[in-house]
């Protein structure tokens, strides 16, 4: 980097890296806010020796807004940009190795571009890359940020870059559904371990044992203590801890930038990656979708990022649908349309998201149910209680019942 940023995030996924540009929004309009307040406070004082009344302001924030690139979808009415390069935050992108991901996050990574952010593409897995490697490479950016904004706290990759991070101020972005099992296992003083996570065998513990020291210090940089800040930043139902700042995420960068939708006739269904993650049986899910698809009138089929083809190919044979490969995130595709008038899912993070995003457009968000039938000998412990969570706190959907779905015969 050729200077010093005050802020860096660090992202590991396109969703992740859409909620930075949400919470770059949010921040810009604090502080026009803030400034506001200010500018108001002094303006008595002003006119008073001026002669200038409230019609003479000039704007808040100044600036040249950079122009939209073919993906912003922005408008004329939706003004300037975000924040800039030099108020947001210079995003570091560190992406997986699978195509869809890094696909989708080059697409919104032109998106951050078009609102002005600096965004470098640091290959940190893989041939070319690797964690030690991106860690030299970005260690002494990450120690001079006065602001760093992670998107997933579970990384080992964002947990060994933390390690330099000493004085700076936190920012946990949501990372979906994870978000919810973070905070509860900071609050309980626990390792952080994704919820889906079993023990696994004598290699994965000595490697989990050699790791430990790294974790702890995330562990310690991201819990709120001796004054310094700690924010998160999410669409998830969470209580802060004490020292914590909660700020919600209504998808307001979104929804200034995209729609309204045009509705279809027909109902969406999402696709999930607990096939993927060894919590559902391929089966169950199967007959899962193509009784929803009956019962619900479902024709379209929008595909987790994580889901494989061949999955996906007798989804298609067994219950009839289109599915459609996203290349943004759904709360983008969404809300760019065309949408079903309803979007049916499973737990996931889009029963949060989604009625966000989709506020004042009609659509209906409902959610099926996990049976425990369907969770495998191998899923965690965890996932049944963690399952029924996600749906039982979600606001504005509607709720499916598991017999929706009926068991495989």
């Amino acid at each position: 980097m050729n200077s010093p940023a005050r802020t860096l995030a660090l992202v590991e996924s396109p969703v992740q890296l859409l909620n930075v540009l949400e919470w770059a929004h949010a921040q810009a309009a604090a502080q026009a806010h803030a400034q506001a307040a200010a500018q108001a406070r002094h303006q008595p004082e002003t006119d008073a020796r001026t002669g200038d009344g409230p019609h003479r302001r000039g704007p808040l924030l100044s600036g040249v807004p950079s122009q939209p690139g073919p993906l912003a979808g922005r408008r004329p009415q939706d003004g300037p940009p975000g924040p800039g390069a030099h108020h947001g935050p210079h995003i570091i992108v560190l992406p997986p190795t699978d195509p869809m991901s890094r696909g989708q996050l080059r697409r919104v990574a032109a998106l951050a571009r078009d609102e002005g952010h600096t965004v470098r593409w640091q290959e940190a897995r893989g041939g070319s890359g690797s964690p030690l490697g991106a860690l030299t490479t970005l260690a002494a950016a990450v120690r001079r940020a006065e602001r760093i904004v992670v998107g997933d706290p579970f990384s080992r990759l964002v947990q060994l870059l933390l390690v330099p991070a000493r004085g700076a101020e936190l920012v946990v972005v949501d990372d979906g559904t994870a978000t919810m099992e973070f905070v509860a296992q900071l609050g309980r003083g626990e390792r952080l371990r994704r919820w889906h996570r079993t023990g696994g065998g004598a290699l994965a513990r000595a490697r989990e044992l050699a790791y430990a020291p790294v974790s702890g210090t995330a562990r310690r940089r991201l819990t709120p203590r001796g004054g310094r800040a700690m924010e998160v930043f999410t669409s998830m139902p969470v209580t802060p801890l004490p020292g914590m700042e909660l700020r919600v995420n209504d998808f307001a960068w979104t929804r200034s930038r995209f729609g309204p939708p045009r509705l279809t006739r027909g109902t969406d269904l999402v696709g999930t990656s607990l096939v993927e993650t060894g919590v559902v049986d391929p089966a169950r899910y199967l007959d899962a979708v193509r009784a929803l698809t009956l019962e619900h009138g479902v024709t379209r089929y929008f595909a987790h990022r994580r889901e494989s083809p061949e999955k996906l190919r007798a989804l298609s044979e067994a219950a009839g649908l289109e599915i459609v490969r996203p290349d943004l995130p759904l709360e983008l595709i969404a809300r760019r349309g065309p949408v079903g008038r309803t979007i049916v899912s499973f737990p996931s993070t889009v029963v949060h998201t989604l009625p966000y995003a989709l506020t004042g457009t009609g659509v209906t968000v409902a959610v099926c149910d996990i049976d425990p039938a369907w969770l495998t000998a191998a899923a965690s412990p965890r996932a049944r209680g963690f399952l029924a969570g996600v749906t039982d706190t979600a606001r504005d959907v509607r709720r499916l019942p598991a017999q929706a779905a009926p068991a495989a015969g």
